[in-house]
């Protein structure tokens, strides 16, 4: 239904057991590919997902472990016999850096179209992908991302046989058309459809100091991936410093979320192994996992 690969999970250098940053997120056979850290061709290649499929790359910003690995893969894509146009989008800036980066990735057989975030929040879809990028607190400008899955409401079939509806129109109000039949009697969707239903919804964030506006975009996610730079207490200042996160800042934040779940990402090199600090913030928030690279989920929509 609604996929969700974590590709890499390091900030900063990619290492023998971590890539960097990138986040694969798929729906209806089109992806979305978040950051495009060194290794990320490897990480996919891992997880046996095609570069063919990445339909739109996002960008967070562009310090180098979030985008290095960006010509490389444009490369994949044209290898593989992509021919359809990718959307990148970024922060303001994005189609200057990505132009600059194609020096060594030329011929490419596809368009690029670019998208560049004008204000602190911007929506967008991507096929039947709704994208809320949204700013974050670093020390340059940052994005975090909302992809979510809307779920229409259901078909009353009922009140359409009530209303003499043509079968061969009951599809296409589903889908949300406005109708005709052979008698010029209009129908719009709202005659037969219920109140739309509880979508899929997964916030992702890296690179900031927690703020409330975080809290406020992840509030109710099905899945909220964070980074959490250092899980050692007395890491507090430096993670102030170079405004990054705790592991216990993003437990916080997803209990104030109110999410379902939590995945820490983008981990320090210096931090080893993530789950020898994983039961600090699991004391703030229960459903903590401390992601490891190709950490991949589901998401199914609620049973009713």
């Amino acid at each position: 239904m609604f996929d969700i690969t974590l590709l890499g999970t390091g900030g900063m250098m990619p290492l023998p057991y971590r890539y960097l940053t990138s986040l694969m997120a798929r729906y209806g056979g089109n992806g979305i590919l978040i950051d495009c850290g060194e290794a990320t061709q490897c990480a996919m290649r891992k997880k046996a997902i095609s570069p063919k499929g990445i339909d739109a790359i996002l960008f967070t910003h562009f310090h180098a472990d979030h985008i290095s690995g960006l010509p490389g893969m444009l490369l994949s894509m044209a290898n593989s016999d992509r021919e359809e146009p990718v959307l990148f989008a970024g922060p303001k800036g994005l189609e200057r850096v990505v132009r600059s980066l194609l020096v060594i990735a030329q011929g490419l057989p596809f368009e690029l179209r670019f998208y560049e975030y004008e204000n602190t929040c911007e929506e967008f879809d991507v096929y039947g992908m709704h994208v809320k990028a949204f700013r974050v607190n670093h020390n340059v400008t940052c994005y975090g991302y909302v992809v979510s899955i809307s779920r229409a409401g259901r078909f009353n079939a009922d009140e359409a046989k009530r209303l003499g509806i043509p079968l061969q129109l009951w599809n296409p109000l589903q889908k949300g058309n406005t109708c005709t039949d052979e008698e010029g009697n209009v129908y719009t969707p709202d005659m037969v459809m219920g109140e739309e239903r509880k979508g899929l919804k997964v916030t992702y964030v890296t690179d900031t100091r927690p703020t409330k506006s975080i809290a406020e975009h992840a509030a109710g996610s099905d899945l909220f991936i964070c980074e959490g730079m250092y899980g050692d207490p007395h890491n507090a200042d430096k993670a102030k410093d170079k405004k990054h996160m705790m592991f216990t800042e993003a437990a916080q934040l997803a209990k104030e979320a109110g999410v379902k779940e939590l995945w820490l990402t983008h981990y320090s090199p210096s931090l080893t192994d993530p789950r020898e600090y994983l039961h600090l913030a699991r004391e703030v928030f229960a459903d903590t996992v401390a992601a490891r690279d190709g950490r991949t989920k589901e998401l199914k929509y609620e049973e009713e």
